[in-house]
């Protein structure tokens, strides 16, 4: 099962508490998947099965066993204009149904649950919900930053799609649905993403550190023979010939390990000042 319908088979289990939540779900479902069968049925229109037995347990809780088409489009502000067409009129719901924070929750789950995906955190962070008319994904837009999101809205095959792509930001979200499983889901392949960047980073940075401490020691080795094979060592400071000695006998050895082995031991500073020396010394003899 894909991360997407995880998160949606645990939000097919969630309903709001209030009448007035359970209404502003059920409206962010029909607005995007509504539609009015041959009969003058109000249905929607995704064969998804977590879907339409959500559906069915909102207007359940909402209106009891039986009840008129028209007395639902009522309570939730459609004009009868959709009931003769059979399509819903894709225009934003009525203010009046999301107008507490409980109710903005439950119409993005609605929402979600009608026209949403997410991808799978392990390879991607990508939350969307596809909308059929911009003024609807600019009033979810506008819901989704009720609860300090930075959702975006692109067009998609004359369609608009309201989106995130920031990972702490869609675990928000999840938060704002309720879908809380999902959200620890979420949370721990990010924890697991961020331990291997940050191991990723650190070996990145040593193997680089590495590589910088074996080309100084090659060039320092290249330098100190240049200076042997035409002046020779007797005719350098005898620090600097100490060191150059030393740096031939332990080509492998760091700075701080290169200063124990003279006498007296000198400290890393002081190996880098003689090696400095050595290297101008290499190259005024090309």
């Amino acid at each position: 099962m894909s991360f997407s319908s995880e998160v949606k088979e645990e939000l097919a289990k969630q309903f709001g508490r209030s009448r007035h939540c359970q209404i502003a779900e059920l409206a962010g479902i029909l607005e995007l998947e509504g539609m009015l069968d041959e009969e003058g049925k109000l249905v929607v229109s995704n064969e998804n099965s977590l879907l339409q037995t959500k559906y069915g347990l909102l207007l359940q809780k909402i209106f009891g066993e039986k009840q008129e088409v028209l007395q639902i489009m009522q309570t939730l502000h459609w004009d009868q204009e959709p009931y003769r067409s059979r399509k819903i009129n894709h225009r934003r719901a009525d203010g009046m149904l999301v107008q507490q924070t409980c109710c903005k929750r439950a119409f993005i789950r609605g929402a979600f649950m009608a026209a949403g995906s997410i991808s799978d955190p392990n390879k991607s962070y990508h939350f969307e919900i596809v909308c059929h008319t911009l003024e609807q994904a600019q009033q979810l837009k506008e819901l989704m930053e009720f609860f300090e999101t930075e959702p975006k809205i692109v067009e998609r095959k004359e369609r608009m799609v309201v989106y995130l792509k920031e990972g702490s930001q869609i675990v928000d979200l999840l938060n704002v649905m309720e879908a809380y499983v999902s959200l620890m889901n979420l949370e721990n392949v990010r924890i697991l993403k961020e331990m291997r960047n940050s191991v990723n980073r650190k070996v990145n940075c040593e193997t680089a550190n590495i590589n910088k401490t074996v080309n100084a020691a090659v060039k320092q080795m290249e330098d100190i023979k240049r200076i042997r094979g035409t002046i020779g060592f007797d005719n350098i400071p005898e620090p600097l010939a100490e060191i150059a000695q030393a740096r031939l006998d332990y080509p492998e050895a760091t700075l701080k390990e290169l200063g124990t082995y003279l006498d007296p031991p000198v400290g890393k500073s002081g190996v880098n000042h003689r090696l400095r020396k050595l290297a101008a010394i290499a190259e005024n003899l090309i």
